[in-house]
């Protein structure tokens, strides 16, 4: 076992689940939920088929570093989760799990991330933690946007240290 993080986000978004997973099964709209300072294209040709296996390939730019992001579909459950894996790119690991739950006031949505950065801690806490919480108050924010609805809870992101495999994702 080594050393990462686990990030947790929770959203309610006023809309039924199908057309909220529809919106998160289209990678087209990763670009939407994506802060424009990270410079964020998608590499892989369009369409894109959304199933397990699929590959899709990013470029980014992080404190001015290009960075080549690859990653692989390793479960689909629509309208209820899929998980994407890191096969190449910034960390060690990133286990990315969108989860999307029916309830009475519509949809909740929550990204569970376990990752390990590469360089580790020091990394983590001078770059890293502050970068993907900011990530991921965009990206509720996008959310809401998107559906045209308001928060029913202050936006929160949640990072806390826990141990993961030490192994990492293979290419």
């Amino acid at each position: 076992m080594a050393r990462g993080y686990q990030l947790q986000t929770r959203l309610l978004v006023a809309r039924d689940l199908d057309t909220t997973f529809a919106f998160f099964a289209d990678a087209g709209n990763l670009q939407r939920l994506t802060p424009s300072w990270l410079n964020f294209a998608i590499l892989t040709p369009p369409p894109i088929a959304m199933r397990r296996g699929a590959r899709i390939d990013y470029r980014i730019r992080v404190h001015g570093i290009p960075i080549t992001w690859h990653t692989e579909i390793t479960d689909w459950d629509p309208p209820h989760r899929f998980v994407d894996e890191q096969r190449r790119g910034p960390y060690w690991l990133w286990r990315h799990t969108h989860t999307f739950t029916p309830v009475d006031e519509g949809t909740l949505v929550e990204d569970t991330v376990h990752y390990r950065p590469i360089g580790g801690p020091l990394v983590h806490a001078a770059f890293v933690r502050r970068d993907l919480e900011r990530i991921f108050t965009f990206r509720q924010r996008a959310i809401l946007d998107v559906f045209g609805v308001e928060a029913a809870a202050p936006l929160r992101v949640t990072i806390e240290p826990i141990l993961l495999p030490a192994r990492v994702t293979p290419a």
